[in-house]
């Protein structure tokens, strides 16, 4: 597997401000995005969420913190391109004066069949970074999808396209639970969703409930799997201190999301674009449509050289006894083969 020097070449966030104008390109991504998560920081309309492998005549939208189905819209997120990709007139995207986030991922670009499980798929992997997307069809019955990574997966994101579904989200807990993007439940046991069967090197199993195998259902899976120095899937447990958990990564994080498991709380999501210098306060919320949170000071943490840290006793974050689950991405890697190391703010 090929090393990562440069993660922005694989993940990349992108901030711009609307002008209201129509098919405006926003560039800068560094690569041709197979995945672009966009959210208005001061608007409260829906997240969205475009994939290479659910084109039409415009990109298919998703909407994170919805159950509803894709749709397409002209005044939303365009074509993608070799920079990043266009936006429309509409507020969603680009309302004048206001500013938007895009999270960026670099996956294979056009999908491929693929026969390693019982459910054929269409995959676009890469293998070097670790994020494959999955298009396949539900059969009803447990079934393995194959991912194409050749490693593992530790956390999975399964959405029904054309159905009024749950995000299903498998983490790094393991395949008998279940937890949903789009609300703040915490985790739940369960076999019905991954049919109690951890991921392999070249499939992801699933099971019988409708979020992630009805018969004859379309689902698109976004499948992560950890690469030494660029990416990391974990839980921690919080210490309801200011001196908080730290968590080992291995690199400077440029991204994290975390979600509580134990109880109800926010899927909460922070980077290094909307918060430049530690502690990094700004977070917006994976599983509702409000605005970007710029005063709260109950949950935040410290991006370091090689993890972040809990800097206050928010429940969100860092209860004490609390378990929680993460999702990181590095700015760079702590060390790469051109021997540069990522230092600490």
């Amino acid at each position: 597997m090929a090393q990562i020097n440069k993660s922005s070449e694989y993940f990349n966030t992108i901030l711009w401000t609307g002008d209201g104008t129509s098919s405006r390109s926003i560039t800068g991504v560094g690569f041709a995005p197979d995945m672009v998560w966009l959210k208005g920081r001061t608007t409260t309309f829906d997240h969205r969420l475009v994939d290479t492998l659910r084109s039409g005549t415009y990109p298919k939208l998703l909407y994170p913190n919805q159950d509803i189905a894709e749709s397409e819209d002209v005044n939303n997120i365009g074509a993608i391109g070799s920079d990043g990709f266009t936006v429309g007139s509409g507020n969603a995207v680009n309302q004048s004066g206001q500013t938007y986030v895009a999270w960026n991922w670099l996956a294979g670009g056009t999908g491929a069949s693929n026969t390693d499980g019982s459910i054929t798929s269409t995959v676009s992997a890469n293998t070097t970074s670790g994020f494959s997307i999955v298009s396949y069809t539900g059969t009803g019955a447990n079934a393995t999808v194959g991912h194409g990574l050749g490693i593992a997966p530790k956390f999975i994101i399964v959405k029904a396209r054309n159905e009024v579904r749950y995000w299903a989200v498998q983490t790094s807990t393991g395949a008998g639970f279940e937890m949903n993007l789009n609300v703040t439940e915490g985790q739940t046991a369960t076999s019905v969703y991954w049919n109690s069967t951890d991921p392999t090197s070249s499939v992801f199993s699933v099971g019988t409930n409708a979020a992630t195998n009805l018969s004859g259902d379309d689902y698109i899976a976004y499948v992560f799997a950890p690469i030494k120095g660029f990416s990391k899937f974990g839980s921690y447990t919080g210490n309801g201190s200011t001196d908080g958990t730290f968590v080992y990564t291995g690199f400077k994080p440029a991204f994290v999301m975390v979600k509580r498991t134990d109880t109800t709380n926010a899927w909460l999501m922070h980077d290094i674009k909307r918060s430049t210098l530690n502690p990094m306060d700004n977070q917006l919320f994976a599983n509702t449509s409000g605005a970007e949170d710029t005063t709260s000071t109950n949950n935040n943490f410290d991006f370091l050289s090689q993890g972040f840290k809990c800097r206050n006793t928010g429940a969100a974050y860092n209860a004490s006894g609390g378990t929680y689950i993460y999702m990181a991405f590095a700015e760079s890697p702590l060390v790469g083969t051109n021997n540069i190391p990522a230092v600490a703010r």
